[in-house]
């Protein structure tokens, strides 16, 4: 490679001439690109020097971490299955309990040595002595589905390889089961692109898989296919990309003929609930920006005829299960979860009273025994799985954990400011009960701001680090997210994202306002969109904040659509090759954005070699732009993890160390104190 090629190009957007310098980091195959990530490798290393303090936070991050991990079970055929982390096992494992006996059914740690191999997707057949499992190996999407006996732990001889964010539907005989995949790896097909859905029989070869929907006129349409209630339809949710707008097809599982496409038009959200007969019953935000409940005869579908069962509410529907003849309703109320029971004719029967203010992590209903699993978690308490039966309205503790951690010394409370428009956003404080606010306290300001994703209260075991180094954890609910509804979403989207940022600078100038922190102690952190986030809110206000945690970033706004799966996310972001569209994503696209000898706070950009959804180019265009540009004083560390994605079922033991690594940055730039 010469240097004449390393010069990067220019490229002319609708009249616009954007340089792109480093775009020879995007080949990995480049000897100079390994030799460019060898350099920073070593940078990264030296700054990571083992310390006392670094020491510390390992050691403690570790006793953090060593509590039992409980995740909501699923009951088949009264044999309750269920994961289950004894504390600092990589990758937890699925359990099941029969008569009170409790065995092993899949051990992902034994997969590998690294406890790089993760399982990320389960579902049993109707007797439970089957399980279709899907495994990721290095965080990677791509994934394979294995069959195992659940009664010997044996795998079957099946393998499903090239599938990734598939649903998998076993068929009502268990002779096999429904699922989605993409054409093979080649250079022949774009990738992501031929998402077609297939039956394989058990004990059959892939290749002879049965080919149940294609729609090759539509190349960009992602198929999600489950058999309803009665197990008498096979349906498909249909998507484009990461739009919350859907379509839904079904057909009757005995039928040789084409999906009647139900819902064509993809005007809106539509999640199947259940069906009685013909009568289909979805959750929709047409026309109900926070969700409904409506029924749909399919033998006669016409608009007109649709009956509404559960009008809009006040608060925002984000889930709904439907047991015993009733909506099992999960709402949104400033950010965090509450439970609803509504009788068939949309009546409202009770609420589920929950001990705290929190969040639902998962909720699986067994309809046999008429009762329901879920588990529910806030910022200083870990997952505790719930037991409800819906008849007698008995709530029983399943399973809790016990920390090394006195809670009772910290609280969370929540608080509403307001952005630069005056829309009021909610934060999430957690924090010593008592604190000071003398302006001094270190902040850890988190975000996201996208996709239809609200940032409900969640556990983090090394967050509580954080707490007892004096330090505040800041959650602030930014548009972009699902915490109001699909009007808030959009209010972050395409071209209002820029409200997203003005919402988290917002929420930094409060913190400073209110004497919570001041810059220098003031560190922000978000990772995949919310890289984007932090990134373009540091380029945009450098004076703002004392520390950047960047992970996993979208950085290049101009070419995100054009590796791996980044043109899924054309929907929320927008195509910069579109005229309307360039202005407004070139106007905040960090990497394009990064001013000539500016002084930018310190900046940790973690990214992992193996993320095919966010790939590390953007990360290593970011860090080689801001160590060209920025002035020479700015710290600028890129921490390139090995055997790693993007995040999916990272191993316990890679997750502390990347923390160690977090809160030793922090130290260092003057940010966290050391405890």
């Amino acid at each position: 490679m010469t240097t004449e090629k390393l010069s990067g190009v220019i490229e002319d957007f609708h009249g616009t001439k954007v340089a792109d310098p480093y775009r020879w980091l995007e080949d990995t195959s480049l000897v100079e690109t390994k030799q460019w990530e060898e350099e920073m490798a070593a940078e990264s290393t030296a700054y990571f020097m083992e310390t006392d303090s670094s020491k510390k936070d390992r050691e403690r991050l570790t006793e953090l971490w060593n509590f039992p991990k409980f995740f909501v079970p699923k009951k088949v055929n009264n044999k309750l299955f269920y994961l289950k982390n004894d504390g600092l096992q990589n990758q937890a494992i699925l359990y099941v309990k029969q008569n009170n006996e409790e065995r092993i059914v899949i051990d992902p740690n034994t997969l590998t040595d690294d406890g790089t191999v993760a399982m990320t997707n389960y579902v049993f057949n109707s007797d439970g002595t089957l399980v279709a499992y899907a495994t990721s190996r290095n965080g990677s999407d791509w994934q394979e589905i294995k069959v195992r006996n659940t009664e010997t732990g044996e795998d079957l001889v099946d393998l499903i390889q090239h599938v990734k964010f598939t649903n998998i539907a076993w068929s009502p005989d268990d002779s096999g089961f429904f699922y989605s995949r993409f054409p093979e790896p080649s250079a022949v097909v774009e990738e992501g692109t031929h998402n077609k859905v297939y039956f394989h029989k058990l004990g059959t070869n892939q290749a002879e898989d049965t080919l149940v929907h294609e729609q090759p006129e539509d190349k960009d349409l992602m198929f999600s296919a489950s058999l309803s209630q009665d197990k008498k339809y096979i349906m498909l949710h249909v998507y484009f990309g990461t739009a919350s707008e859907n379509r839904f097809y079904l057909k009757e599982l005995n039928s040789e003929g084409p999906f009647v496409r139900l819902l064509d038009e993809q005007n809106a959200e539509y999640t199947y609930i259940t069906n009685d007969g013909t009568h289909f019953y979805f959750q929709t935000d047409l026309d109900a920006p926070k969700g409904r409940i409506i029924s749909i005869d399919v033998e006669n579908p016409a608009k007109e005829n649709w009956v509404e069962v559960l009008p809009e509410q006040e608060l925002v529907v984000e889930r709904i299960k439907f047991l015993n003849n009733q909506f099992i309703v999960v709402f949104l109320k400033d950010a965090h979860h509450v439970i609803h029971l509504f009788n068939r004719d949309g009546s409202f029967d009770k609420e589920i009273e929950l001990p705290v203010i929190g969040s639902l992590t998962d909720i699986t209903v067994n309809k046999d025994d008429r009762e329901l699993y879920f588990g529910f978690t806030s910022f200083l308490h870990p997952t505790v799985v719930y037991n409800y039966h819906v008849v007698s309205g008995e709530l029983r503790l399943e399973a809790q954990s016990d920390i090394a951690f006195d809670v009772e010394g910290y609280e969370t409370t929540q608080v509403f400011y307001p952005s630069k428009d005056g829309t009021k956003i909610p934060m999430f404080l957690t924090h010593k009960k008592g604190l000071e606010l003398n302006g001094e306290n270190p902040v850890m300001l988190y975000g996201y701001g996208g996709f239809n994703v609200s940032l409900t209260p969640s556990f983090n075991p090394a967050v509580l680090r954080w707490l007892e180094k004096g330090g505040v954890y800041a959650v602030a609910n930014l548009r972009g997210g699902n915490e109001y509804g699909e009007e808030w979403h959009r209010a972050g989207m395409l071209e209002n994202k820029q409200n997203v940022f003005d919402d988290f600078i917002a929420a930094g100038e409060w913190l400073i306002a209110n004497k919570y922190t001041s810059t220098p102690k003031l560190s922000i952190m978000g990772g995949s969109n919310g890289g984007l986030l932090v990134a373009a809110c540091m380029v945009q206000r450098p004076d703002l904040f004392g520390a950047v945690l960047c992970r996993v970033p979208v950085i290049d706004m101009l070419r995100y659509h054009k590796f791996t799966i980044g043109k899924y996310w054309i929907p929320e972001y927008g195509n910069a090759e579109n005229p309307e569209q360039f202005p407004f994503m070139y106007a905040y696209s960090p990497l394009h954005n990064v001013k000539e000898g500016e002084k930018y706070p310190p900046v940790l950009i973690a990214t992992a070699d193996s993320d095919d959804r966010v790939v590390p180019a953007h990360a290593k265009k970011f860090t080689a732009t801001l160590k060209e540009k920025a002035d020479k004083n700015t710290t600028v560390i890129l921490r390139l993890e090995k055997k790693a994605g993007h995040g999916l079922g990272k191993p316990t033991s890679k997750l502390i160390g990347e923390w160690v690594d977090f809160y030793a940055f922090l130290e260092k730039e003057g940010v966290a104190r050391t405890v």
